[in-house]
């Protein structure tokens, strides 16, 4: 028990260390274009990132998964909102995986 009081210190200084230091070490606004277009997607490759691996292992299929990710790409592609593209997603998985079983 005496452990955890360390470790969740731990993360509290880290945690806190993330958010701190930026705005401490960066004062004005950042001109590199370079940069400003990195940070702008930073969010949106971190959700990539920890959302692919779900997509193709929360199925009973990784087919299915793949599928549903390439229909949904497509439905995002002509414009479609976050809603229907998951409502896609999920149909696509749902008969792919009823017609494999």
């Amino acid at each position: 028990m005496n452990n955890l009081w360390i470790y969740i210190f731990i993360m509290i200084v880290v945690t806190n260390l993330i958010r701190i230091i930026p705005p401490l070490l960066i004062r004005g606004q950042i001109r590199n274009t370079f940069l400003r277009s990195f940070l702008y997607y930073v969010p949106y490759v971190t959700l990539a990132v920890m959302t692919f691996p779900a997509i193709t292992e929360a199925t009973s299929s990784p087919l299915a998964g793949a599928i549903a990710l390439a229909l949904g790409i497509i439905a995002a592609w002509f414009g479609l909102g976050l809603f229907p593209v998951s409502v896609i997603c999920c149909v696509v998985v749902l008969v792919i995986e009823y017609a494999i079983n």
